[in-house]
């Protein structure tokens, strides 16, 4: 599933025959892939302007395949395969010729797009001899480095004005896009939204799919019911949850309904995706996603003894990192003190645990019940939300500003705009919606107007799992 900025992939893993044939794989140096390529596709005496504009196309072509998953997402365990007539020639265990493998190097960190995409070009070629196609043609660049064209002067020549040479893209390792576990309602994060980004991209050429009107990282209702007709209209179990099958399923129609395998594009506009998103918390940062995780964390601080206790600060600190590192112990991950994706999810999936386990809200005033664990919103109907709109009520007798709502359970205009007036009062981002912050500091303000001091769910809860 394309996410974030295209990169240099370390190793590239090529099937040797056809895709549905049997055949071994082989994982390789992507630069070796390349050189092997170059050397078996073309000539080292060609002029050098023409080396050049094939090599970049090469490269290009494997970085689409790779970028889309374009195997992957079909169930395959490979990147690209050495057959000609789906991709490009690779021989395995051939030598390369020498002038080839200099350009190769020179050229390994640079890929063609389009002018205001992200994502690498489907750079369509054949030999132009035997073989015609709409992309660049081998012997006509040829033609051209006599004529005078430099590289790039070949590539605008075959794919047009509006394309571009990204230089210097960063190396990594090449990793599955799906995250490794399964995302359900209350998750958040960047996998999120790109699942609300493709959806609603799919949306348009499937309508029964609904459209998520808010793309903020958070798995919601909206998402949910995205999902689950994503699902139902792909014969995929109806479940909600967003699986291996589900998310790669996902990947391979958004690939083809935006048609990124091929030269004719729709593209993915740079701002669609982020260019560059680290969701890792670690010490030193602070904001609001930090103050999410520390009242995931105290919450599960106060129900497993072996998690250290944390304060809601919305700065971490070195007790934070201790904190982190005892629940990392405690769920057998990494000690690093470093909230990654996997640290935050089976935060979040501990806290859920809790939150399941506990009784049903009654209501009461005197209830100090915690963040359900799923953003509320307008269209939302929940006993959570009538306990936000008991507590918003209450402080609106001291807040003027926040208003009051009937205790319905339904979170329509009227309670967005309360919560909206409440984050604006109390310096939270006015987004009428209430996360794990917003709740977090609605109770509160709550508790210390009801009773004269903070009083936290997670704080003395009077029992501890183990």
């Amino acid at each position: 599933m394309p996410r974030g900025e295209p990169f240099i992939p370390e190793m590239i893993t090529v099937h040797l025959g056809k895709p549905s044939n049997d055949g071994n794989v082989v994982t390789i140096p992507f630069p070796d892939y390349v050189k092997n390529v170059a050397s078996s596709e073309i000539y080292p005496t060609w002029p050098e302007s023409s080396l050049r504009a094939n090599i970049y196309v090469i490269m290009t072509f494997a970085l689409n395949r790779i970028y889309t998953e374009w195997y992957r997402s079909r169930g395959y365990d490979f990147d690209i395969t050495d057959s000609t007539q789906y991709d490009q020639k690779f021989i395995n265990g051939r030598e390369v010729f020498e002038n080839i493998s200099q350009l190769v190097d020179e050229q390994i960190n640079s890929y063609i797009r389009r002018q205001g995409t992200t994502e690498p070009l489907f750079a369509a070629f054949c030999n132009g001899t035997t073989v015609t196609c709409d992309g660049l043609s081998q012997w006509g660049t040829v033609d051209l480095a006599n004529q005078g064209y430099d590289a790039y002067g070949i590539l605008r020549y075959y794919y047009g004005d509006d394309i571009e040479l990204v230089r210097n893209a960063p190396v990594r390792a090449t990793t599955p896009s799906y995250p490794g576990f399964a995302i359900e309602l209350g998750y958040a994060g960047e996998d999120v939204r790109t699942l609300q980004i493709q959806l609603n991209r799919i949306s348009r050429n499937y309508p029964a799919i609904p459209k998520i009107a808010n793309i903020n990282s958070v798995y919601d209702y909206a998402t949910q019911s995205a999902v689950l007709k994503f699902q139902e209209i792909f014969n995929l179990a109806p479940t909600g949850i967003v699986d291996e099958a589900t998310w790669y399923r996902i990947a391979y129609i958004y690939t083809s309904v935006k048609r990124l395998a091929e030269l004719d594009s729709e593209g993915i506009a740079q701002e669609e995706f982020p260019a560059q998103y680290t969701e890792d918390l670690h010490i030193g940062m602070q904001g609001q996603a930090v103050r999410s995780m520390q009242y995931y964390l105290a919450m599960v601080g106060a129900y497993y003894s072996t998690v250290l206790p944390v304060a809601v600060t919305g700065y971490f600190g070195s007790q934070t990192e201790d904190s982190v590192k005892s629940f990392q112990r405690t769920y057998g991950l990494p000690q690093t003190g470093i909230v990654d994706r996997a640290t935050w999810y089976d935060l979040y999936r501990a806290y859920m645990g809790i939150i399941e386990s506990l009784p049903e809200p009654t209501g009461s005033e005197e209830e100090i019940v915690p963040f359900p664990g799923v953003l509320l919103q307008e269209g939302v109907t929940s006993p959570y939300v009538k306990i936000l709109q008991t507590y918003l009520n209450y402080i609106g007798q001291t807040y003027p500003e926040v208003g009051s709502v009937r205790a319905t359970g339904y979170f329509g205009p009227m309670t967005r705009a309360s919560v909206a007036a409440f984050q604006r009062l109390f310096g939270l981002p006015e987004t009428g919606e209430a996360n794990v912050v917003t709740w977090n500091d609605i109770t509160r303000v709550y508790t210390d107007l009801k009773y004269g001091y903070e009083k936290q769910p997670y704080q003395n809860p009077g029992y501890t799992i183990s």
